[in-house]
């Protein structure tokens, strides 16, 4: 699923059950019914208990809270005292957010009505933050079947409210001129204020935070082409709005009157079309001036493309992001304001809101990233530990050595991994995977890392996620690139029979048909420059660095004592 305001994704396809967007700062379960955060037993019903020392207030349930804007909006609530739950189809992607240990998880789908209703028990307001925008070319069915499911088991549950975060729509624009993606929202916001139970929809147009991907669109364009060739939808007039007024705007309409029932347009101070928005960056961001060469014969495709081929914005979430571009979404009225007022300085302005975004960015600080959501078709499945999962062949590539520094050097460097760090190997190669990954529609290698030095499980990783961390001994990671097959790598640190250090590597491949043996042993032969060499410079660099460390400590110590 994606996020509702702006195309960035949620916490995955509605059957995920995901969350969206919370404020520009702000940021358990393994198997079966989920336990408590702190590792408590399940209530009968499936959920978990609330953890010690929980807020006593109303309870909500945050659907989407590993996607980029539930994953914020969780800690607001709690922050508002609120009690929280989340429902998520993979609980254990949420256990190493900060907040996990104060809230109830409970796993589920949204198109699972016995999983949304067992989610739902006893909740006063339902935050519904997902949609279906890359799970396929029937997602508007999805969309469509989810909402109405939610609904049903709201009403059933006696929620007090549900509150919706979807896209601003333009004006006098027949419904069969919409985007898909558009359309597909305006429905899901309709099927929420029929629903006999009190909704506030809130339609949002482009979402400025650090992480959304319509920031990170914005800004790797404006970043890398001084001159660009753009289509005509950047002179189309848009409202954009800081993801901090998003998040106040959805803790706020927990606090709506009942008999309060209707959509709300909400956006910042500006009115812009997309070029200002581009050369404002480039103010504020202190770039050299830009120059637009606009081009009236690109397509929304063709523009997906380009802006796939630019930024780490895959092509299948660039094209709605594009088509939504296509027609004017500024807001029609600002009733929100009477039910949400907001301090002086509110709703934030676009540079404003720039800055803060940037100043994250630059102090590595992005509590939740687009790609925190799952992609449709990636895989889900947990490693196997049977070799003969699901009847067929493991193939496994193995790599240890010995390591000239401490365990805790050693595991700095793998935790570091990836994004500007690299992969430790034959760069050209990696390079060559992630572009034929994108060539093929796939993510590629340039999603980057949300954060230089640390992971959480549920990270993305370039064309990774963090399937399992244990902080100084194991990272594994799932691949999310287009491969036949389902493939992980696992690095550990630890000690041999000595007590010295000892890296070990672990690539595993379970392939998909014939197509998936013909791959693993048409890579195999480079497995020795590829992945022997990832392990011998992953040690050196841990040696490296760790000598340094001694160096420094040992210089500190001397001018310290003369």
């Amino acid at each position: 699923m994606s996020d509702p305001g702006d195309g960035d994704p949620g916490d995955g396809d509605p059957g995920d059950g995901r969350d969206e967007p919370g404020p520009d700062g702000a940021e358990r379960d393994r198997h079966g019914a989920d336990p408590g955060p702190d590792g408590a037993e399940p209530d009968r019903d499936g959920s978990a208990r609330a953890p010690d020392g929980a807020a006593s207030g109303p309870r909500c349930l945050v659907t989407g809270a590993t996607g980029y804007i539930g994953g914020r909006l969780v800690p607001e609530l709690l922050a508002a005292g609120y009690r929280v739950r989340c429902l998520a189809r993979s609980p254990e992607r949420l256990r190493d957010h900060p907040w996990a240990g104060d809230v109830e998880v409970v796993r589920g789908d949204v198109t699972d009505p016995e999983s949304v209703g067992r989610a739902l028990h006893g909740i006063d307001v339902a935050y519904y933050l997902v949609h279906a925008l890359r799970s396929g070319r029937d997602f508007e069915e999805t969309d469509r079947r989810a909402a109405r499911i939610f609904t049903e088991q709201a009403r059933a549950a006696g929620v007090r409210r549900i509150v919706y975060l979807g896209g601003l729509t333009p004006v006098d624009v027949p419904e069969r001129e919409l985007s898909p993606h558009l359309r597909s929202r305006a429905e899901v916001g309709e099927i929420f204020l029929s629903a006999g139970v009190p909704a506030t929809v809130l339609r949002a147009a482009v979402i400025i935070g650090s992480g959304s991907a319509s920031f990170e669109m914005l800004r790797y364009l404006t970043e890398r082409l001084p001159v660009m060739v753009t289509p005509s939808w950047v002179r189309t007039r848009i409202q954009p709005i800081a993801v901090r007024d998003v998040l106040r705007y959805l803790v706020g309409s927990a606090r709506m009157p009942d008999d309060v029932n209707r959509a709300f347009d909400i956006g910042g101070p500006d009115v812009m079309t997309y070029e200002q928005m581009m050369r404002r960056y480039a103010a504020v961001a202190r770039l050299a001036h830009r120059f637009i060469l606009r081009v009236p014969m690109l397509t929304p495709r063709l523009s997906s493309l380009w802006i796939g081929l630019v930024t780490p914005v895959p092509p299948a979430l660039a094209r709605p992001l594009a088509e939504s571009l296509r027609h004017e979404v500024v807001c029609r009225e600002h009733d929100i304001a009477r039910y949400v007022p907001g301090p002086p300085g509110t709703p934030i302005p676009f540079d404003d809101a720039l800055r803060l975004a940037l100043q994250r960015v630059r102090d590595a600080q992005v509590a939740t990233r687009w790609s925190s959501a799952s992609l449709p078709g990636a895989p889900s499945d947990p490693l196997p530990t049977d070799p003969d999962w699901a009847g067929g062949s493991l193939y496994t590539d193995r790599r240890t050595r010995a390591v000239d520094a401490s365990p805790e050097a050693l595991w700095r460097v793998i935790e570091g991994i990836g994004g500007d760090n690299g992969w430790y190997s034959f760069p050209l190669a990696w390079a060559v995977r992630g572009w034929l990954d994108r060539f093929v529609g796939g993510v590629g290698l340039r999603r980057g890392r949300r954060d230089a030095a640390r992971l959480r499980v549920g990270d993305s990783l370039d064309f990774w996620r963090v399937e399992e961390i244990e902080p100084g001994r194991l990272l594994r990671l799932r691949a999310e690139m287009r491969l036949p097959g389902l493939a992980w790598l696992e690095m550990r640190a630890d000690r041999d029979d000595a007590g010295r250090a000892r890296y070990r590597q672990r690539a595993l491949f379970h392939p998909h048909g014939l197509l998936g043996h013909l791959y693993w042993w048409s890579v195999s032969p480079f497995h020795a420059v590829v992945f022997g060499g990832m392990a011998r410079n992953i040690a050196q660099a841990a040696a490296r660095a760790d000598a340094a460390r001694t160096d420094a400590a040992r210089r500190g110590g001397a001018a310290s004592g003369g």
